[in-house]
């Protein structure tokens, strides 16, 4: 398998401590590694992963060459500015179609938490015979624990099961539910959680651009050639219209098979996400580095060079860096995003 890990995000719902330059891909949050570290180590162990590539910013390129091990350095790729994943996935397929059609290739994002080697492995081999089984579009969908609204969900039939492979074809991808409807998604019984994982061959993924996305996959046939020569695209690139894989192909493919699996799973999206990963104290209270909290629930503090205290307040994310300080109620965080465009906006780029 080629595969392709997208790292050209912002990470702008882990403000203020991802940034525009630093962003979370490139951070330490679980340890001792940065995320897309930890990503290619854990790809690097999949014995049918023959080759890792990297797409990303160009303002990232080099602290990507510099601090992650184990990626030849031809097989970072830059994209021109970021025009969501369809572009950047399609690119992809094009290039490794130069070589060989008939490739499997897995796509990745560069930050997420997994926890189980075993299960992960094995539901990446089954998503490979899969994928070269036929013209499938294969991804793996996570058994969910509880009705999350921070995760898109992958509604399967259960009645068009593979009998050789533990698979069924998707019926529906459903973006992020509000909590009653995360609830009935539960219910129901066939909802996985999407992982944002793909598997397919990369003559079947162009097959699907050809009929849902003609005019993108003309721009990046003459694109792909390009990045083999190590030439400059960036004129070709400003004629792409910014377009998501979800929406652009895999809500209109009929295709798509899904490959349930348990391995513990968590995407980072946002700061609550460090609730589900962390340990929390008798109180449900988390702290990262230097505070403490009295009188209060369920707060987490991110906080390495200053010292945070929080008196009485249940419920609440501090978090500080050097030169600024978010507080946000525990249920809003997934509004940060909102708030780091509105500071854009109001021309204080220099602290997104």
């Amino acid at each position: 398998m080629k595969c392709v890990i997208l790292a050209g995000g912002f990470g702008s719902r882990f403000w203020p401590y991802s940034r525009k330059n630093r962003p979370k891909q490139l951070l330490n949050i679980l340890g001792e590694k940065s995320m897309l570290q930890i990503t290619v180590d854990r790809l690097k162990k999949i014995k049918k992963i023959s080759e890792i590539y990297i797409v990303t910013r160009k303002d990232l390129y080099s602290s990507i060459i510099k601090e992650i091990k184990g990626i030849n350095r031809k097989n970072v790729i830059i994209e021109p500015s970021g025009k969501n994943t369809a572009p950047a996935i399609g690119m992809m397929a094009s290039y490794l179609a130069l070589d060989n059609p008939d490739d499997i290739m897995c796509v990745f994002p560069a930050d997420h938490y997994i926890v189980g080697h075993q299960k992960f492995s094995k539901a990446i081999t089954s998503a490979d015979l899969l994928a070269k089984k036929g013209d499938n579009i294969v991804t793996i969908g996570l058994k969910p624990s509880h009705p999350s609204t921070a995760y898109g969900y992958i509604q399967y039939d259960e009645n068009n099961r593979l009998d050789t492979i533990e698979a069924f074809q998707v019926k529906a991808f459903a973006e992020k539910p509000h909590k009653k409807l995360a609830e009935r998604f539960i219910k129901s019984g066939d909802f996985l959680w999407n992982s944002g994982m793909f598997f397919w061959k990369v003559q079947t993924f162009l097959d699907g651009m050809e009929e849902h996305m003609p005019e993108l996959l003309e721009i990046l046939e003459k694109i792909a050639p390009k990045i083999k020569n190590g030439e400059s695209f960036n004129d070709l690139w400003e004629f792409i219209v910014p377009e998501s894989i979800d929406y652009g192909l895999l809500e209109k493919a009929n295709n798509i098979y899904v490959v349930p699996s348990d391995f513990q799973w968590n995407d980072i999206g946002s700061w609550n996400a460090l609730y589900d990963v962390f340990n929390c104290d008798k109180n449900g209270n988390i702290i990262r580095g230097s505070g403490r909290i009295m009188n209060g629930e369920n707060n987490l503090i991110h906080s390495k060079n200053k010292f945070t205290a929080i008196l009485g307040l249940d419920n609440i994310v501090v978090v500080n860096t050097d030169d600024v300080t978010l507080v946000v109620d525990k249920r809003k965080v997934e509004e940060v995003k909102n708030l780091v465009d509105y500071l854009k906006n109001n021309d204080m780029n220099d602290i997104t």
